[in-house]
């Protein structure tokens, strides 16, 4: 018994020596895991198409018009919500594309239940031959972020697109904003990629995920880490014309999105309207 007894000390030592101290700093900031069990997010919204169609009413002031029965791909469509409200909404043909067959099946099922034809919606792990040079808008939204590979996606849609196509482009928050890391569900502490190593943040995620990530790109639906200048790099190398553009800052900061440095600090959400050279 006496051997038994003096183990136990050797044994707690050991396991607290393996977390570093940014780890555990980094979990004296962050929520209770009992607090966010459960609470997966599901790309979901609630209250119908206003909910649905929120952002890009928003952000894109012409929206409407843009794609009233307009053929429409909802590019990163996720559990179907926004496609199935601009089918509904603004009598659309929908493409939904999303390489996460968990809610691509989702998407499905939920057409289904809102009795939407084929004939009006289609939802698809890739694009086919058949989807090239056929659409008239091209909608990502909140997903460029995740893209594992953003420049072979800018090159897909913009092969989607028919002559007079268009692409609606926005996403947020970037890497560097305050919330880039997308780690605020644990944790609210603002640029936590920054103040914390890779190692620290992704191991206190696992005591409230259990998808076995060890680097940002490796979470459900993947980070890039997409900066600003990563983004602009992309545009500029993509061969398609920026119609307009939008930069919102923390805060209503506009003035921060001109400055050096300080612009991928505060630059929290990004809106393009993008078009075949013409």
């Amino acid at each position: 018994m006496n051997g038994s007894w003096r183990q136990l000390p050797i044994v707690f030592i050991s396991k607290s020596k393996a977390m570093s101290i940014g780890e555990r700093l980094l979990l004296l900031l962050s929520r209770s895991p009992e607090d966010t069990a459960g609470k997966e997010q599901n790309n979901k919204p609630e209250g119908g198409h206003n909910a649905a169609l929120e952002i890009l009413n928003r952000v894109f002031p012409e929206f409407s018009s843009i794609v009233s029965r307009k053929r429409v791909v909802d590019f990163g469509c996720g559990v179907g919500d926004q496609g199935l409200a601009l089918v509904e909404e603004f009598d659309c043909f929908v493409l939904g594309i999303d390489t996460n067959t968990k809610t691509l099946g989702r998407a499905v099922e939920n057409a289904k239940q809102r009795s939407i034809s084929q004939e009006k919606v289609e939802f698809v792990e890739r694009a086919e031959d058949k989807h090239r040079g056929a659409f008239d808008v091209v909608i990502s939204q909140n997903s460029f972020e995740h893209f594992p590979d953003p420049g072979f996606i800018l090159d897909e849609m913009k092969s989607l697109l028919n002559e007079n196509g268009v692409i609606l482009l926005t996403f947020g928050p970037p890497w560097f904003a305050p919330y880039g890391s997308h780690m605020q569900f644990f944790c609210r502490v603002p640029w936590l990629n920054l103040l914390f190593s890779e190692e620290a943040v992704m191991s206190a995620r696992s005591r409230y995920r259990s998808d076995g990530a060890k680097r940002y790109e490796d979470v459900e639906s993947g980070l890039n880490r997409m900066t600003i200048q990563k983004f602009e790099t992309l545009i500029a190398a993509c061969g398609l014309e920026v119609v307009n553009e939008r930069y919102e800052c923390v805060k209503g900061l506009q003035f921060l999105r001109s400055i050096p440095v300080l612009r991928e600090l505060f630059i929290n959400h990004v809106s393009v309207v993008l078009c075949l050279p013409r």
